[in-house]
């Protein structure tokens, strides 16, 4: 089977939408068992805590973020296991949109999938901060669930 891409990255976050970005990823790679699928999640701790929170107090925080997200990523390993594909879980901190960018290009990635934000009203007319900076920088075609 010919496929456009060979491998596929998606931004996962472990909300709702983040879990049906994993899913359509998913569905998409197992087309064609050549496609690789990394899975990331990007660990940004709120500015807020560095402005609350001694120096002290900042690592644990930073530590409790990375727990919450290796677990996570420890639900979606056993998931990843159904399918056919090489795959592989990340979990990287910093700026989110950037972090996925960096990834993308230093993995080759051929296709980015992620959820938008979900949000009602006149709002629904535009992405979410990151993904619409991820749509706009990024050198691979971006998918978005929404």
């Amino acid at each position: 089977m010919f496929s456009l891409y060979s491998k596929i990255v998606v931004a996962y976050d472990h909300s709702e939408l983040g879990k049906k970005a994993l899913s359509t990823a998913m569905l998409m790679a197992s087309q064609d068992e050549r496609i690789d699928l990394d899975v990331l999640t990007v660990v940004s701790i709120p500015t807020s805590a560095f402005y609350t929170a001694s120096a002290y107090s900042v690592d644990p925080i930073r530590e409790a973020h990375l727990a919450v997200a290796k677990e996570a990523l420890e639900e979606v390993t056993e998931k990843l296991k159904t399918i056919p594909n090489k795959t592989r879980t990340f979990v990287m901190e910093g700026n989110p949109a950037q972090a996925i960018l960096d990834f993308s290009k230093e993995n080759n990635a051929s296709l980015i999938v992620m959820g938008s934000r979900g949000l009602s009203g006149v709002k629904e007319l535009f992405l979410g901060s990151v993904s619409h900076y991820v749509v706009q920088q990024s050198t691979c075609p971006v998918y978005i669930v929404k």
